[in-house]
């Protein structure tokens, strides 16, 4: 059996060079009351060493990690992938290091990662929700070791804690809004659980935009279900059942509207002159779709740069999160030919 190597410690770096073992863990911090001939000097005989900096025996002296934990409800979506891309920006300019865990919408796993992410003695938590989460106990245990946690996206919006979201409500009425100023007046709903706030809410536009305009409320026009490509395709299955058939659709998923929209062509159907359609999300599949596909601007990078800013500058103490426990991000209707039913935008 081969015998594993010896660890490269600051001891030995500070014997070959003949410096004090603080000068060593010092220089190799960046510490400038160290010289930079110095500084440059221990640092290249630690890398041609193999040295590993002990960060854990560091974080238990500082009883700081330099780690945010991140909780995501799936990885296989542009918005995700956006908002991940502004907390990791925003966390290497701050110093902090990410563990990344995703609880694929499952309430048991993504309490099982808060407790893994608690052992790991994360500095703080960002969190999006998923499908079935009924509460937040298990991020009491952050909570009662004053750990801070942002949740964006999917939250309890009616809880205390702090949360970035977009106005979901507004975001629905608008896009109802403008599928019936384009002359739809049986517009079917496609969208996920109720249980999140995104889609509860989203919903709810719809129907304030229904009803301010006139148009009937029916539950029968309502298609709730998952958002991968077989969920979509049982979804475009129900919509061509409807009798009369829908004239526009407001999907709450841009690559669900996507798959929907394809399907419907299948059948024959003409976007946007027999059904328009609008989405969500703004994802990269709906400038590719033929008709574009019109959408609502959902902005995840700089969603992750709020969330990861609110909770580095609460570490740091330049401000309370409890201050504020709501940051609302602008979205926008994003109109293409999808849902241009007269022609114009």
């Amino acid at each position: 059996m081969v015998k594993p190597e010896k660890e490269i410690t600051i001891y030995d770096i500070a014997n070959k060079l003949g410096v004090s073992p603080a000068t060593v863990s010092r220089a190799l911090n960046d510490n400038p009351s160290i010289n930079a001939q110095t500084r440059k000097k221990i640092n290249a005989l630690a890398e041609k060493l193999g040295y590993r900096h002990n960060l854990f025996a560091s974080s238990l002296r500082l009883q700081k990690t330099q780690t945010i934990g991140v909780i995501l409800h799936e990885l296989n979506s542009y918005f995700i992938t956006s908002v991940l891309a502004g907390i990791e920006k925003v966390a290497r300019e701050a110093k902090y290091n990410l563990i990344i865990v995703h609880s694929a919408e499952n309430a048991d796993l993504e309490a099982i990662n808060a407790r893994n992410l608690f052992h790991k003695r994360v500095d703080g938590v960002i969190a999006s929700l998923s499908f079935n989460t009924e509460d937040l106990s298990h991020f009491k245990q952050f909570q009662n070791k004053k750990i801070p946690v942002v949740f964006f996206d999917r939250v309890f919006e009616n809880s205390n804690d702090a949360k970035v979201i977009i106005n979901n409500f507004q975001a629905g009425y608008d896009a109802t809004t403008h599928l019936i100023e384009q002359g739809c007046k049986r517009i079917a709903h496609i969208t996920s659980s109720l249980k999140r706030n995104v889609y509860s809410e989203r919903k709810r536009g719809y129907k304030q935009a229904l009803e301010d305009h006139k148009l009937k409320y029916d539950e029968k026009l309502i298609v709730i279900d998952g958002l991968k490509e077989e969920d979509a395709t049982r979804s475009a299955k129900r919509i061509l059942t409807m009798k009369p058939l829908p004239d526009g659709i407001f999907i709450t998923n841009d690559f669900c509207a996507a798959v929907v929209m394809q399907l419907l062509k299948d059948a024959g159907m003409r976007i946007p002159q027999d059904i328009a359609i609008v989405g969500f999300n703004n994802d990269n599949i709906g400038k590719v779709v033929s008709p574009k596909l019109s959408t609502i601007n959902y902005p995840g990078f700089e969603m992750g740069q709020v969330a990861a800013h609110s909770l580095i500058n609460h570490l740091k103490g330049l401000w309370d999160m409890s201050l504020t426990n709501t940051m609302i991000i602008k979205s926008e209707l994003i109109i293409r030919e999808s849902s241009l039913k007269k022609g114009k935008k």
